[in-house]
């Protein structure tokens, strides 16, 4: 199963993870805390949750199972997510994994410190072409490793 921090996702993300959905027949769930439009699917579904920080984290970490696949750019939530046994993808194809998760905790927290101070340090520059081939192949190599359903 794939869960999708939603309220960040960039649409394009959204449009290969839709493809996939039919593609590969697995399910995936858009986790938001505003309603999101799904296409019609029976491997397509959006769960809004209560407003609030954390909220759709909690929802998402509480309802995966080990080997499932979350896909966010939140790094608190990917270090929640791996460590309780799922994979975390970031929506530029990066897998976050036990052994980088501590560094990119590390950066985060680092930066939320200096915003903090006062000190500008901008945003997340935006997706490129690249980011989204570099997503749909990252996408690709889980799908092909996740156990054929029954």
């Amino acid at each position: 199963m794939i869960w999708v921090d939603a309220d960040a996702c960039p649409n394009a993300i959204k449009d290969i993870l839709f493809r996939a959905a039919e593609r590969a027949r697995v399910e995936v769930v858009l986790v938001a805390n505003q309603w999101v439009r799904t296409p019609p699917s029976r491997f397509v579904r959006s769960m809004q949750v209560a407003g609030g920080p954390d909220v759709a984290d909690g929802e998402i970490v509480e309802r995966m199972r080990a080997g499932d696949l979350v896909v966010t750019a939140d790094i608190p939530l990917a270090a929640r997510v791996v460590d309780k046994g799922g994979q975390a993808l970031d929506p530029r194809g990066e897998m976050y994994t036990a052994d980088t998760i501590a560094q990119r905790l590390s950066m985060r927290n680092f930066m939320d410190e200096l915003r903090g101070a006062g000190v500008q340090t901008g945003g997340p520059s935006t997706l490129h072409p690249r980011d989204r081939q570099a997503f749909a192949n990252a996408l690709d190599r889980w799908l092909a490793q996740r156990p054929a359903a029954p």
